[in-house]
């Protein structure tokens, strides 16, 4: 409720110490800086329970998002009770809904983990391309790369 006149999100679950996570922030963040400006802003979520992973606890995110220089918002799943809604079993991994808060992607950033320079296909990019154009994304979905969810109970 907070967003006026969007036309989507991208939502990521992330997090602070998988190195796939790492390795897709300032990729993250200029997909923010592109996209906000177009109706889709970008909202990330750490679902990790921190007693399993210490270096995911609220006061680890929010130095990770200053030192980062995040320009979207970086919350906490502390209950763990937002990912499985969406089915997410990755950080990273990528959701994108259209104004209705219709799922119209779901998986993969884009198709190079390792190296942001030899990127051919942007998964993101493409399905809010689609999405604006009035169309399907196409792949509507995309296995995420990335580490598990540090989940404490099952989910």
């Amino acid at each position: 409720s907070d967003y006026k006149n969007v036309k989507g999100f991208v939502i990521i679950f992330t997090c602070n110490t998988c190195p796939y996570a790492q390795l897709y922030e300032d990729r993250l963040i200029k997909l923010n800086d592109e996209f906000s400006t177009e109706g889709f802003p970008m909202l990330a979520i750490n679902p990790n329970d921190p007693k399993m992973k210490p270096g995911d606890s609220f006061e680890a995110m929010k130095k990770r998002s200053a030192d980062k220089g995040f320009t979207f918002p970086y919350v906490f799943d502390a209950e763990q009770t937002i990912f499985p809604k969406f089915g997410a079993t990755r950080t990273p991994q990528a959701f994108v809904v259209d104004s209705e808060m219709k799922l119209r992607y779901i998986g993969a950033i884009d198709d190079n983990p390792q190296n942001a320079a030899e990127v051919k296909v942007n998964y993101i990019e493409d399905a809010i391309t689609a999405i604006k154009a009035g169309s399907d994304p196409d792949p509507l979905t995309v296995k995420a790369i990335g580490c598990s969810i540090k989940a404490r109970k099952a989910q």
